[in-house]
């Protein structure tokens, strides 16, 4: 569970990303779960787009990737979210 010092923090960390995960008309499938865990164990923090095609809600999308990656959603902006799973390696020294 993060602060909200933490979620700040990410919060802004996030703006700077560009999305590496997008959200398509076949919604959060497998494949979507997958890429998604693979950029999360690779950079702590991601940013994913849900594209307009796609008709279900961005923030039921993002909880869904969320808990299927056993991750946290840090925020959800327009049809962008944020992701953040803490790993070994330790990329962003959160505030306490």
């Amino acid at each position: 569970m993060l602060t909200s010092k933490q979620r700040a923090y990410l919060k802004k960390e996030g703006a700077k990303l560009t999305p590496v995960l997008q959200v398509g008309k076949a919604g959060v499938s497998p494949e979507v779960v997958s890429s998604a865990a693979e950029a999360l164990a690779a950079r702590e923090l991601i940013k994913g787009t849900v594209l307009d095609n796609c008709f279900d809600d961005v923030r039921d999308v993002a909880n869904t990737v969320a808990e299927r990656t056993r991750s946290e959603v840090v925020h959800t902006i327009g049809r962008k979210f944020v992701l953040y799973k803490k790993s070994d390696k330790k990329l962003f020294e959160l505030p306490r």
